[in-house]
């Protein structure tokens, strides 16, 4: 009996960019898509692209001492697919932006007003930090994933303006994350990852 091959051809297509001029966010939609479902382009109009109140100080009387204003598709449906989003962040003296990570986005730092200190740590197991000191108008970039952090170095207030290569970036803050979940961590869980005693973890937990 002769031997037959078959050859079989498998194609896949991905388009990592938008098919139309635009996709509106409809958050009314029922419909579940990775985003938002598009609005009805025959109804959109110029407010769906637009957002006001970044000129607005934050508010930064709080623990951390900082502020940050978010602008991504929540705030402008028209970020919907477009990849990209950024926010305001204010630093009140020495206050900072803690360790969190962008699990979703890269991210460009532009520094408007006064010094920051800066830092993002890289993969295990190097865990190497990576530091700079900005002063207004320097730029740092955060690789997505990874933690990093600023601290207001100045005695006096600092903005600087995040740029995001995501639509909905989204936002881990370390402490939070790791002593404020709901449901909690067990401590015997943390007490080892930190080799501490569950009372520290408790303390810690008490925080958040």
């Amino acid at each position: 009996m002769a031997n037959h091959i078959i050859l079989m051809s498998l194609a896949s297509a991905f388009e990592p960019k938008p098919l139309q001029d635009f996709c509106v966010a409809d958050p009314n939609s029922s419909e579940r898509v990775n985003g938002l479902a598009c609005k009805n382009p025959m109804l959109v109009v110029a407010n769906d692209f637009f957002f006001s109140g970044l000129n607005i100080v934050g508010n930064t009387s709080n623990p951390f001492g900082s502020r940050v204003t978010a602008v991504n598709v929540a705030q402008i449906a028209g970020l919907n697919t477009l990849g990209i989003s950024l926010a305001r962040i204010d630093y009140a003296p020495w206050g900072i932006n803690p360790p969190h990570t962008h699990p979703r986005a890269s991210e460009i730092l532009t520094v408007v007003e006064g010094s920051l200190l800066v830092g993002f740590v890289t993969s295990n197991p190097e865990n190497h930090l990576i530091t700079k000191v900005l002063q207004k108008g320097d730029v740092f970039v955060f690789p997505v994933g990874l933690v990093h952090f600023q601290r207001n170095v100045g005695y006096g207030n600092a903005v600087a303006i995040a740029a995001l290569s995501s639509q909905n970036p989204g936002v881990i803050t370390i402490a939070n994350a790791v002593f404020g979940s709901n449901p909690s961590i067990g401590d015997e869980v943390l007490a080892k990852a930190f080799q501490v005693h569950t009372n520290v973890v408790d303390q810690l937990r008490s925080k958040f």
